[in-house]
């Protein structure tokens, strides 16, 4: 029993900063948030949340040894999700600036429109967020826990993570809050998007200079 809170400590620890760090993640709900609503932004805090559940179920099974052993699979992960982020980037990178007596207007519902996928691919295509799992359950999670301990580390992890990003939705999708980032909004997505870029641009050099 020692044993078992000492490594969930580790693992909750580890999980807390590196969930809380900015990154992709957030700064797709931040996106949602100012742009389109709380339902919206939600609906992809909920999608990265069932990212979490994605690569914890590799884990658990085996596929992340297998991205470990076969670095040449690795290699693909990356370079999806360096397109991916890419992607992502570009689009924020010629966002338009939004009138910021939008803020006081009701959200439409079909702003929410594939909401949650844009947050499950922005975690499930994250190369990092797959090296951080890989390297977490064959590192601090003893490999030969039992499977439903594993899991439970997984589920507490998506929790977490759903819980912190919709901290992050409500605080964004305050009035007050949402006016005050509308009016430079449009800012903040572009030196976003360029950051997004840089870092599939990043993903991508690291790749093609791995021997």
């Amino acid at each position: 029993m020692e044993s078992f809170l000492t490594e969930f400590l580790l693992v909750a620890s580890v999980h807390a900063l590196a969930v809380a760090s900015p990154g992709p993640d957030f700064a797709i709900v931040l996106h949602q948030s100012i742009h389109h609503g709380r339902r919206a932004a939600l609906l992809t805090s909920l999608g990265i949340a069932s990212g979490i559940f994605f690569h914890a179920a590799y884990c658990l099974f085996g596929l992340g040894w297998l991205l470990q052993k076969h670095p040449a699979i690795t290699e693909c992960v990356k370079y999806a999700g360096a397109a991916y982020l890419a992607w992502l980037g570009t689009r924020m990178l010629f966002a338009k600036k939004t009138n910021s007596a939008d803020a006081d207007a009701t959200p439409d519902n079909a702003s929410a429109k594939g909401a949650f996928w844009r947050g499950l691919w922005v975690n499930v295509l994250n190369p990092k967020v797959a090296l951080f799992f890989i390297a977490l359950f064959s590192t601090v999670v003893d490999p030969a826990a039992p499977i439903g301990r594993k899991a439970f580390y997984g589920t507490w992890m998506a929790l977490i993570t759903a819980t912190w990003f919709s901290g992050v939705s409500f605080f964004f999708t305050n009035n007050r809050v949402r006016r005050a980032f509308l009016n430079f909004g449009h800012w903040f997505d572009r030196i976003m998007g360029i950051l997004l870029i840089f870092l599939a641009l990043r993903l991508a050099a690291a790749s093609l200079s791995a021997p």
